[in-house]
C-alpha cells in the first residue's frame, strides 16, 4: 500500500531557486547555504554567474548546486537565463546578497496555494544586516525593512530580490527586460500587475547585506532616480505601487536646497534651509517613531542625516533625468516588445 505522506510529498510543487551573481564572493556562500537549508526541499538551486571577476564562482562550486556561467549582461539577463534553464514549477528568485530564513520557500509555496489568483509573492528583509559593515549599512537595512513592512499586503510592485512566481505566470508575462540594469523590477511590475495581484509579505524573510559605503549608496539612488523621469515615475504614482521614500520628505529636501541661493541676498535667509531640514526630520512620523523605538532617540539624528543625503541624491537624480529627457533622444525607454 502506498504511503499517504509520500503521495502528499509528490504532489507538492517543485521549486527552482535562481540566484544571479556578479562579484558577490563575500555573501554567496551564506546565500547558497540558506537556499539549501530550507524546510521545504527545493528541487534545484541554480547560480547564474554574470561574468564575475572575483572568487564567487569558485565558492559556488563547493556546493551541490548548478553553476551557469555567462558574459556580463546584467541582472535581467542572468535571471532570465536561470528561468530558462530551470525545471521547477515555481521559480524562486533570490539575490546573491540575501540569505533566506529557513521557512521562506515553504511560506512562499503555501501562500501561492492559499491564494491561487496571485501572480507572485515577495518578501521583506530583516532589520539587521547579514553582515554588519558599519553605520551606512545599518541605516540602509533599517529603512529598507521599515518601508517594506509598512506596505505588506496586495501591491502593484514586485521586487525580484526574494520572490516566488509560478512558471506559467512568468512565461505568460514574458522575461525581464534585458535592456535594463536598473529598475527592471518596476518595468516587469507594470506587465505583471495588469493581469495578476502581487503580494508583499512578512512570511518570506531574509537578511540583506546591503551597501556599506556612502558614495555607493548615493550613486545608486542617483542613477535609479533618473529613471523616474524615463519610465518608473508613472508606476510610482499608480495606486498600490511600492514607495521607499514618501513625497513630504522629497519636497522638504527640494525646498531645503532650493532656498540656499537666497543666502546670497541676505544672511537672514539661513532660517529657510534650517526650517527645511526640520520639516524633513518630521516628514514621516511613522518612520521616526519606528527608528526611535528600535534604536533610541540618540540615534535618530544619525538616521536623519543619512536619510537626508539619500533624498538629496534622489532629488538630484530626478533633476538630471529631466534634463536627459529633454536633451537625449531615446532616453524615454521604448515599450517592452511583449507589451
Amino acid at each position: 500500500m502506498a504511503d499517504p505522506d509520500a503521495r502528499t510529498a509528490d504532489a507538492r510543487p517543485t521549486v527552482s531557486v535562481i540566484i544571479p551573481n556578479y562579484n558577490y564572493e563575500k555573501t554567496i556562500a551564506a546565500v547558497v547555504e540558506s537556499a539549501l537549508a530550507q524546510t521545504y526541499p527545493v528541487h534545484e538551486v541554480l547560480v547564474v554567474d554574470d561574468g564575475s571577476s572575483d572568487r564567487s564562482p569558485e565558492i559556488v562550486r563547493r556546493y551541490p548546486v548548478r553553476l551557469i556561467t555567462q558574459r556580463n549582461g546584467g541582472v535581467s539577463v542572468a535571471r532570465n537565463r536561470g528561468a530558462a534553464e530551470s525545471t521547477g514549477e515555481i521559480l524562486f528568485f533570490l539575490d546573491s546578497d540575501i540569505a533566506l530564513d529557513p521557512d521562506a520557500v515553504a511560506n512562499a509555496v503555501a501562500l501561492l496555494a492559499e491564494q491561487p489568483d496571485l501572480g507572485c509573492v515577495h518578501g521583506v528583509v530583516g532589520k539587521r544586516a547579514l553582515f554588519d559593515d558599519g553605520p551606512v549599512e545599518r541605516y540602509r537595512v533599517l529603512h529598507e525593512y521599515w518601508w517594506r513592512r509598512r506596505a505588506t499586503g496586495r501591491v502593484r510592485t514586485v521586487f525580484f530580490a526574494m520572490c516566488a512566481i509560478r512558471r506559467e505566470v512568468y512565461e505568460e508575462i514574458g522575461p525581464l527586460d534585458e535592456t535594463l540594469r536598473e529598475s527592471e523590477d518596476v518595468e516587469y511590475s507594470e506587465r505583471l500587475a495588469a493581469k495578476y495581484p502581487i503580494l508583499l509579505t512578512e512570511r518570506i524573510t531574509g537578511r540583506h547585506d546591503d551597501v556599506e559605503r556612502l558614495g555607493a549608496l548615493l550613486g545608486e539612488q542617483y542613477r535609479r532616480s533618473q529613471l523616474l523621469v524615463a519610465f518608473a515615475g508613472a508606476h510610482r504614482f499608480s495606486p498600490g505601487a511600492l514607495k521607499a521614500n514618501r513625497m513630504p520628505g522629497v519636497l522638504a529636501t527640494a525646498a531645503t536646497w532650493g532656498s540656499l541661493p537666497l543666502l546670497l541676498l541676505t544672511p537672514k535667509a539661513a532660517v529657510l534651509p534650517a526650517l527645511g531640514v526640520a520639516w524633513f526630520a518630521v516628514a514621516d512620523p511613522g518612520l521616526a517613531r519606528f527608528v526611535v523605538r528600535d534604536q533610541g532617540l540618540r540615534y535618530y539624528p544619525v538616521f536623519v542625516g543619512y536619510h537626508f543625503l539619500l533624498h538629496t541624491a534622489l532629488v538630484a537624480g530626478v533633476a538630471r533625468g529631466a534634463v536627459r529627457a529633454l536633451t537625449e533622444r531615446g532616453f524615454r525607454r521604448p515599450r517592452h516588445p511583449a507589451s
